[in-house]
Formats: structure tokens, sequence, C-alpha cells
């Protein structure tokens, strides 16, 4: 059953919507964010924004309640510590593109539009083999516009995807993430957990919106930050399903791991 909101509005329609303009919503001032350019060498690589019905552990955030998107949550990975690329961040499930993946320039008509068939592919298969979610009980909405990362010299197409059959999903590999966790939107929402994450690199600080959020078993909030929290942010704004925050906050971004 599709969640929805109680004045009319369904979550999966507005994701359809989303999509469908995913060309002109998230990255037209990404110039705050970025740092450097990618290269002529650059890989190309797809993540997964996998919304769904909430599970088993519900936001403890009891306002702004109503309306479309807060009976939702949305999956998210913390990568392992070790790793050379993004250590510790959080992250959605997604990696490069392969050779498996198929030919760039193939097509799918998705409910959002035609979307690259190996970004769809290689969403799906990477988030399964990071959380074990079944492909199968997802359903793939559309696509963004494809966004530059130039830390890893990757350009990563967010896949949206609705979760109409709700699988389990933990760890697979130890050594490529630690954490595997659903994030109530209400959870992404309250302003007591939003800020702007800092980093500084040589004479400039760069900032990008963060979100602290408590996840079962994990003593300590866990910050989402980067290209992850920007595209939650870009999201969320476009929706219509943000609440105001205080934009004045700035705490300096994590290395790895938890916020201490």
């Amino acid at each position: 059953m599709t969640p929805s909101d109680p004045h009319g509005a369904d979550p999966r329609d507005q994701l359809v919507e989303l999509a469908r303009h995913g060309d002109s919503v998230i990255m037209h001032d990404r110039e705050p964010w970025r740092i450097g350019e990618l290269d002529e060498n650059h890989r190309h690589s797809a993540v997964l924004i996998l919304f769904g019905a909430l599970d088993a552990v519900p936001s403890h955030y009891a306002e702004h309640t109503d309306g479309p998107g807060r009976d939702l949550d949305v999956l998210l990975v913390q990568r392992a510590a070790t790793l050379r690329a993004h250590p510790g961040q959080v992250a959605f499930p997604g990696g490069r593109l392969d050779p498996p993946d198929g030919e760039p320039g193939t097509f799918l008509d998705v409910p959002g539009g035609r979307v690259s068939a190996p970004h769809v592919r290689a969403a799906l298969r990477e988030a399964h083999e990071e959380t074990g979610v079944d492909p199968d009980g997802v359903e793939v909405l559309g696509a963004l516009h494809p966004v530059p990362l130039p830390v890893s010299n990757h350009l990563v197409t967010p896949v949206i995807g609705w979760w109409r059959s709700p699988s389990p999903v933990d760890v697979v590999d130890h050594a490529e993430s630690s954490l595997v966790f659903r994030v109530p939107v209400l959870d992404l929402i309250n302003p007591a957990h939003r800020y702007y994450a800092t980093v500084t690199r040589g004479r400039h600080t760069y900032e990008s919106p963060a979100f602290d959020v408590r996840v079962a078993g994990v003593a300590e909030p866990i910050t989402v930050w980067g290209f992850t929290g920007v595209i939650i942010d870009r999201v969320l704004d476009w929706l219509g399903w943000s609440v105001e925050w205080d934009r004045s906050i700035k705490h300096p971004a994590p290395r790895f791991g938890p916020k201490a």
C-alpha cells in the first residue's frame, strides 16, 4: 500500500514529478559545494535514492507529522572507516558502472521518463551487493541529473526508487560498509538535526547541508553530509517536505564515523 498525505498528496506521485524535473531540480547552483573539477578520465557511477514506508523503527520527532513523505524513510549506508575514498561517510548505496551493466546510450522508460539503463542496473546491483535489498521489490521511478563528484573523479547519476516490497537489509561486506540503516524523513526534516558542515582546504572553507540522525544500536548520532547531504537537502526542498531550520549553525565536518 502506498502511504498518502491526509490532504490528498501521494508521495510516490511527488517522487515521479521529481524525476520528471530531474534536470533542473538539484545541481544548477552546485558551485558552493564543489571542490575542483572532473578530469577527462572520470568514471561513471550511480546511486539509489530509495524511499519506502516506515519500518518498525519510527521517528521520535513529534512535530510536522502531517504531510506527504512524513511516513517514509530513506535507505543509507555508512562506508567503512578503512576505505581510501570517503571513509566513514554516509552515502546512498551505489557504485561504478561495470561492463555487465550495458553500453551507454541504452534507455528504459519508467514513470518519471526515460533513464539510462546501465545507470539503473548499476544502482540496483550495487544496492543489492551492499545492503542485500531485493531489486525485484524496487520500482525505479526515474533519475536526477548527473552530479560531478571531483573528490573521487566520478560523475554520479542519482536513481530514484520506490520500495514497493521492502526486504531485509544489513551490511553485506564489512570491508565496504560499517552500517546499513533506514532514516525516517521526519528525522531528516527535524530542524534540531540540521546545520552546515564545513571543510577547510587551503584558504577556502566549503559548506554542505548536514543532518545528525540516530540509528538503532549506535550510541552517538550519525552525520549525513557532503554529497549525500546536498542531495537530500535539495530533494526535500524541491518536494516541499522540508521545514525551516537555522542556517547560521555551522560545525566542522567529521573526518569519519559518528559525530563525536
